[in-house]
């Protein structure tokens, strides 16, 4: 088992994207064109990323993150950054199978040709002695994001990406990087396909790494498409059902959820019994500043479940469609329910 890598109990942290500064991009917005151009764009996304953490370091955050500041979207921005993907030649897809979205095209094999964030996590790494955490798209995700006109197979584009996220988080290892997660919402969707191949794919992308591993696994943005899909799950969403039990068995490390206002009984948290976990306890589909009583009122629900030097507080998700005020008032009452809970342990 690797050793942890700070001793704070319960040590907070973000599922990934905070917004951006409404100079560098519109904010409250997925997809969001850039302001800036050219060296403009470079000095502005590492002017946002020091922000990004600045903001976080005041509220208290752990584990901190860039925030996804240097990237449009939390998947497409490393596709754009590979061979073998036709960005021009765009075709309409149905991404996590419940909405249309125009999406390249892959139109021959794929490849990574240099590193896609390494330079940007040397820059953050400088900035703190904070843990970091690094999200990067996950292997099923990203085909799900994509229209395949050359591997015409899920899986086997799966096994390509795999291995090319592998070389990524290599080298994010080598900058410093603490904790590299794969933000994998398609488990939540596509059950036969996580079991049969997508934690394999999932394990040969963590292969050879010695720092922490996780993945994120959510119900999306807060975005109408996803709030409306939710309101079609019923009194009880039971998902995490289908992958944990072959998760928990996996070589990864930590398992990041959606769990605040959501309905997925805390119970099943029972399956990966032993894992560290991300319990989100921040609800990113809504401006309403959770209270760090609410806070601290999940993650007692999730300790009857999870050891408490396994437990570590989250949001459900990134933040990006918020505003920065919004977020950076529920970072505050993340740090703020979390230290509640640390303060009762230790009394007890």
């Amino acid at each position: 088992m690797k050793a942890p890598i700070l001793k704070t109990l319960l040590p907070t942290s973000t599922a990934g994207s905070l917004p951006k500064p409404s100079w560098l991009a519109q904010p409250e917005a997925l997809w969001s064109p850039w302001k800036l151009q050219g060296e403009e764009l470079i000095d502005g996304k590492h002017d946002a990323l020091r922000v990004s953490l600045q903001e976080q370091q005041q509220a208290g955050i752990d584990i901190v993150s860039d925030g996804e500041q240097t990237r449009q979207h939390f998947v497409t921005t490393f596709i754009e950054h590979l061979i073998g993907v036709d960005f021009e030649n765009r075709k309409t897809v149905k991404i996590r199978d419940r909405y249309d979205a125009s999406v390249p095209t892959v139109v021959g094999a794929v490849s990574r040709p240099k590193s896609v964030f390494v330079e940007d996590a040397k820059i953050l790494r400088q900035q703190t002695n904070k843990p970091i955490k690094w999200a990067l798209p996950g292997p099923m995700t990203m085909i799900d994001t994509l229209y395949d006109d050359h591997y015409k197979s899920r899986e086997k584009l799966a096994w390509e990406f795999a291995k090319i996220l592998n070389q990524e988080a290599k080298e994010l290892e080598a900058a410093g990087i603490d904790i590299i997660q794969f933000d994998e919402p398609a488990f939540n969707v596509f059950f036969d396909e996580v079991n049969e191949w997508g934690i394999a794919c999932l394990e040969r992308a963590i292969e050879g790494l010695k720092c922490e591993t996780a993945v994120h696994i959510c119900y999306g943005y807060g975005i109408k498409a996803n709030t409306d899909w939710k309101k079609t799950l019923g009194s009880e969403w039971r998902q995490y059902e289908e992958a944990f039990p072959k998760l928990q068995k996996s070589n990864i490390d930590i398992i990041s959820l959606e769990c605040h206002n959501s309905h997925v009984p805390m119970e099943l948290l029972e399956l990966i019994r032993g894992k560290k976990v991300m319990v989100g306890a921040i609800d990113v589909a809504t401006d309403n500043i959770e209270t760090p009583e609410e806070v601290a009122n999940t993650l007692r629900k999730a300790l009857k479940f999870v050891d408490a030097d396994k437990l570590y507080p989250c949001t459900n998700c990134g933040m990006a469609p918020l505003s920065r005020k919004v977020a950076r008032g529920k970072l505050n009452a993340l740090s703020a329910g979390a230290a509640i809970i640390r303060r009762e342990l230790s009394a007890s």
